[in-house]
């Protein structure tokens, strides 16, 4: 049953359907006083649902994947370190500004958390962070999905006011299973089919399948849009919508591939009671420090 307060409601058992956004995009804020961004980028992020900056910050790739390696080793056994479907490999790093000072002031550099003010229109805290990794040929997929459907259902994100920024820290190429983005998707919100057990993140982590569009759901979408990969060099950074439809095929290649990711959330859009009417997941996954987050420059 929907409930009465609930601007996006999903997963209630009712039928699959597409319900047109109801927040802005890019969030005005006269009174930030830094705009990293110029309005032809501010404009390409409210049609398309992501901005792509090449070379922005290739010094950072060696020392980030070099705190990767050692978060892979010393995490064995934590609960926020997944494992691939069927394989003992990581898949992905959950929360690693926890364990990484690097990756934590990483996520401070004023050349990303500005963008992300700039974007969300006020000042952010860091609601989740992770690394996804794709080893050679191992590297399985992420299906169709948007984060803000998924963040709002089972973490209670009230509005669409996040962002995620994240950086290549190998190539991305088309064979080692790059993101896909299905621009101007993040102007729909579909309202999934099927209902949310109890800590249904324990297997959703690994595979997703609720908050899975269904097939003629995502025909209807790709009826008049098409599908982007974004590739890159080490160093690139993106910055994607929390509700643009994305996911991932599996890595078929020798070539493994490893990003690293931040989901800046408004302080004014802090987490309620999650609208599934489940119990909250983990902090490891909704981060409850929502105190803002600071630039490395102050």
């Amino acid at each position: 049953m929907f409930l009465p307060d609930d601007m996006y409601p999903s997963r209630t058992g009712a039928d699959e359907q597409v319900i047109p956004r109801k927040d802005p995009v890019v969030y005005p804020n006269p009174s930030l006083s830094e705009k990293p961004l110029a309005k032809d980028s501010l404009d390409f992020y409210a049609d398309n649902g992501f901005l792509v900056l090449p070379d922005y910050l290739p010094e950072q790739v060696e020392p980030l994947l070099a705190e990767i390696e050692s978060l892979k080793k010393n995490m064995v056994g934590e609960e926020a370190l997944v494992s691939e479907p069927g394989s003992r490999e990581v898949r992905t790093i959950f929360k690693p500004f926890q364990y990484s000072d690097v990756i934590r002031n990483f996520f401070r550099d004023p050349k990303i958390l500005d963008v992300a003010r700039q974007l969300l229109g006020s000042d952010v805290y860091m609601m989740q962070s992770r690394v996804n990794i794709k080893p050679a040929y191992t590297g399985r997929s992420f299906a169709w999905h948007s984060d803000f459907e998924t963040w709002h259902v089972e973490d209670g994100m009230p509005r669409m006011r996040a962002v995620t920024a994240w950086i290549m820290l190998t190539e991305n190429h088309e064979h080692n299973g790059p993101l896909y983005v299905i621009p101007g998707s993040h102007q729909l919100y579909v309202s999934c089919a099927g209902q949310t057990g109890a800590e249904n993140y324990k297997t959703s982590l690994k595979a997703q399948k609720l908050g899975v569009p269904q097939p003629d759901t995502m025909n209807e979408i790709l009826a008049t849009r098409d599908i982007k990969a974004i590739t890159g060099k080490p160093g690139t950074v993106v910055f994607h919508e929390c509700n643009i439809l994305h996911g991932s095929p599996d890595n078929i290649s020798n070539d493994p591939r490893t990003i690293l990711m931040c989901v800046y959330n408004s302080v004014l859009n802090k987490p309620v009671a999650p609208f599934g009417g489940l119990e909250p997941r983990p902090d490891f996954l909704s981060n409850r420090d929502q105190r803002p987050i600071t630039s490395l420059a102050v």
